[in-house]
């Protein structure tokens, strides 16, 4: 199947909305709204050059960055809860999200990387289409939760450079208490195999940026440890522990979830300590690590500057 086809198969979902694990079956094109509310149009909070992404994919420059409202997960402690949990923002065509993107490859970013894709993935693909046509070269990551449905990522081959997906829970049990999503670790593994068979389980560099590839995050939880580690175990068991790990340190409690029983505290530099080890114990050599922060201070993107 040429890649103008996939495309066209991609916006007839869109009548029937199965996008991803949610299978709202939704008529979006005819306003229906299904889980994550959004229209059959782009919908963008905002692009930038994003310096705080991992460096092969922020580089020098920044990684192109396009924050798309929504989600198809329901994360109550998202660290993008403003932008993740609201259907709101600038609505868009493929044509003018073509535009964005070629604007990004103006500033010099290293990629464009759609935030959350999923739900939007038809009219984004379209989108890379138009702008490859008209010179976009820079790689283009998927960012995603990792709650997808793997026939849907079968049909991005081709298009997708490096995939940057979340393996959030290895435990059943915490997807649906913490994000209402039954079935995350099935979908995410089966939709991470799928991710290797077309871009392989290595990234390749150029100057230090990638190219193309994979790599994999999961944020520590505070007070699930276990779940990090069986999400490590399966990755170990079903991919390969060949994969670029990106663990992350950051989780900060949104104003949702401050009381919160478990979430309503930052990790401990030994909870971290714990899943790191035990990702090197399981053969695991390719990770990127951040510190543990301990104040209630956000990340400092001071250097990113909006696309106007």
């Amino acid at each position: 199947m040429v890649l103008e086809e996939k495309v066209s198969r991609l916006k007839e979902i869109l009548t029937d909305c199965v996008l991803c694990p949610r299978y709202c079956h939704v008529d979006r094109t005819q306003g229906e709204l299904g889980y994550c509310r959004l229209p059959a149009k782009i919908v963008l909070d905002c692009a930038l050059a994003h310096h705080g992404e991992e460096p092969p994919l922020s580089g020098i420059n920044g990684a192109g960055t396009i924050f798309l409202s929504s989600c198809n997960l329901g994360c109550i402690y998202c660290q993008n809860y403003q932008i993740s949990h609201h259907a709101a923002g600038r609505e868009l065509n493929a044509r003018q999200l073509a535009d964005v993107m070629l604007d990004l490859q103006k500033r010099k970013c290293h990629n464009v990387e759609p935030v959350t894709p999923t739900s939007q993935t038809p009219l984004i693909m379209e989108a890379l289409l138009l702008a490859r046509a008209e010179g976009l070269k820079i790689p283009f990551v998927y960012n995603c939760g990792g709650y997808e449905d793997p026939e849907i990522i079968k049909l991005l081959e081709g298009m997708v450079d490096i995939y940057l997906p979340d393996f959030k829970y290895g435990l059943e049990e915490d997807g649906i208490m913490f994000s209402s999503a039954p079935g995350y670790p099935r979908f995410a593994l089966d939709t991470i195999r799928e991710m290797v068979r077309q871009v392989g389980d290595d990234l390749a560099l150029e100057n230090g940026v990638a190219q193309r590839g994979i790599i994999i995050r999961h944020l520590v939880l505070p007070g699930r440890i276990e779940n990090s580690k069986e999400a490590l175990r399966l990755l170990k068991k079903e991919i390969s522990t060949s994969v670029f790990l990106s663990l992350m340190s950051q989780y900060t409690p949104v104003a949702k979830v401050r009381k919160h029983p478990i979430l309503g505290r930052r990790i401990t530099k030994s909870e971290y300590e714990q899943v790191t080890d035990y990702a090197l114990k399981l053969g695991f050599d390719n990770i990127f690590v951040q510190d543990v922060n301990n104040d209630e201070r956000t990340p400092d993107f001071s250097k990113d500057k909006p696309f106007d």
